[in-house]
């Protein structure tokens, strides 16, 4: 009787709570089991749910394609064209030096950097005093050798005549010598007068021989005097190509550069006060490689006059001149490649090229025939070019490289009228499946056609219909329209194409 009394109070309660925790416990162990029971079964359900959807996605997957950029081979005949840049030189320019010391009495009013002349125009005058003493002083010089040379030629006339009586005198003495020894033999002379005769005959011949020698003498009188008129001469016209050239004008028309004149200055012979530049006389200076100026040269080894254009950026303006290759340069630098070559440019007075002008020299090659014009991007290193074949697969083949023009290359051996890739990319290789991009750049719709495809016959209308709408879909290409058009004209048309082509017509419509 007392042990249910005894129970009672804190003692039961605690018994009684460890009892409801126990019995907690217990669900909730039993409901943990359950749940994780159902999520089992609820992942086994899914696998196999998954893997039976999986099956049937793989048994009616369509292939991956990718989409590319594709355009068509076409065999041209082209010019190549090599770019070079270089710098204008001219090669017919004069430096404007003081031919003779004196001071500047006198400049042109165009005598400034930059400003055009005309030949002829007066450039500068230095004092001409000095000069035109030195020219009066040489022809009084003139003067007095020319009277000189006057008397000379009348001493020779003296000389001669003196010695022409010496010469009649001695023939006289000679006769009288003969006179005297026949007079001797036949007694009616003395020895005496035949010893007086030979005398005179001695004195007659002596005389000649002065006479002579004085001849001569005045004949080397006229010789010096001559060439001291010679002399004089000389002096004259240098004394008065002094004068002429205290005045110096301009020979040809050009610009005018480094100028370095002040009126009133004093300048020294020879002294540099400008540049005169020939703007007619321009030509391009640009440097190949060996492999372009092999291209310029004949087979045996002479450099053709190719034509070429000269570019000269201004700002917004170009200008271009064109020319013609002149010569390459005798030597190759120390330390550089290929070849310095020289073009003659067609300018003229008003030419805006300038020496020193950086330009853009293009040059014009031979023709190249039966070649095609492709994207550098669309050909490896090695020459190796994708094609698309009727497929829509992707092949590969091998072209050869000729030229590299900027983006493009000029290349042989290209079959004409095959679709190509314009821009290779590394998922790209030979049997992928693509879709050739649309002229605006999106992606042409793709209508694959399977081979097991179910077919079916359709009205005439409804064919009609269809062909009309792939002929006008500029989105396709002519390769695959070609196909569609022929599966559009079977009896019987692939059933899967009817229901894309119709999903196309009506999202357009």
């Amino acid at each position: 009787m007392n042990g249910p009394a005894l129970m009672s109070g804190p003692a039961a309660r605690q018994m009684f709570g460890a009892r409801m925790r126990f019995l907690f416990r217990g669900i909730a162990g039993i409901v943990l089991l359950a749940v994780t029971i159902g999520l089992i079964g609820i992942g086994v359900w899914r696998l196999v749910a998954a893997g039976d959807a999986g099956d049937s996605r793989r048994r009616g997957a369509e292939e991956r394609s990718f989409v590319v950029h594709a355009a068509t081979l076409e065999r041209t005949t082209v010019r190549p064209k090599i770019v070079a840049y270089g710098e204008i030189r001219s090669w017919r320019s004069l430096e404007l030096r003081a031919a003779a010391g004196g001071r500047l009495v006198d400049i042109a009013p165009d005598f400034r950097d930059g400003a055009a002349v005309k030949a002829g125009d007066l450039l500068f005058l230095i004092d001409p005093a000095e000069a035109a003493a030195r020219l009066a002083d040489a022809g009084a010089a003139l003067a007095d050798a020319e009277a000189e040379k006057a008397e000379a030629d009348e001493a020779v006339g003296v000389a001669e005549l003196e010695h022409a009586a010496a010469l009649r005198q001695r023939d006289l003495r000679r006769q009288a010598l003969q006179r005297q020894r026949q007079l001797l033999g036949k007694g009616f002379a003395t020895d005496a007068s035949v010893e007086e005769a030979e005398l005179a005959l001695a004195s007659a011949e002596q005389s000649v021989l002065r006479l002579a020698q004085a001849r001569i003498v005045a004949r080397k009188r006229v010789e010096r005097s001559a060439f001291a008129v010679t002399r004089a001469a000389i002096a004259v016209d240098d004394a008065s190509r002094s004068v002429e050239e205290t005045r110096v004008e301009a020979p040809f028309p050009g610009l005018l550069s480094e100028v370095d004149a002040v009126l009133g200055r004093r300048v020294t012979a020879n002294e540099k006060l400008g540049i005169l530049i020939d703007p007619s006389a321009l030509e391009a200076v640009f440097r190949l490689s060996n492999a372009q100026f092999a291209r310029l040269i004949d087979a045996d080894g002479t450099l053709r006059p190719t034509r070429v254009t000269v570019a000269l950026e201004l700002g917004d303006l170009a200008v271009s001149v064109p020319g013609s290759v002149d010569r390459a340069a005798a030597v190759v630098g120390e330390g550089q490649s290929g070849r310095l070559v020289y073009a003659k440019l067609e300018t003229g007075p008003t030419t805006i090229l300038r020496p020193g002008d950086f330009i853009t020299v293009t040059i014009e090659e031979a023709e190249l025939s039966d070649v095609a014009i492709l994207p550098a991007s669309a050909v490896t290193a090695d020459g190796r070019l994708l094609l698309i074949d009727a497929e829509s697969r992707i092949t590969e083949t091998t072209v050869t490289i000729l030229r590299r023009q900027g983006d493009s290359l000029i290349v042989a051996d290209a079959p004409s009228g095959a679709r190509y890739v314009t821009h290779r990319t590394p998922q790209l290789g030979p049997g992928i499946l693509v879709r050739p991009a649309a002229p605006d750049g999106s992606a042409a719709p793709e209508i694959a056609v399977e081979n097991d495809d179910e077919r079916m016959a359709i009205s005439e209308m409804r064919r009609q219909a269809l062909i009309a709408f792939v002929r006008d879909d500029p989105s396709l290409p002519q390769d695959r329209k070609a196909r569609l058009l022929q599966l559009l004209s079977q009896p019987e048309v692939p059933k899967r194409l009817i229901e894309r082509l119709e999903a196309r017509m009506a999202g357009q419509g």
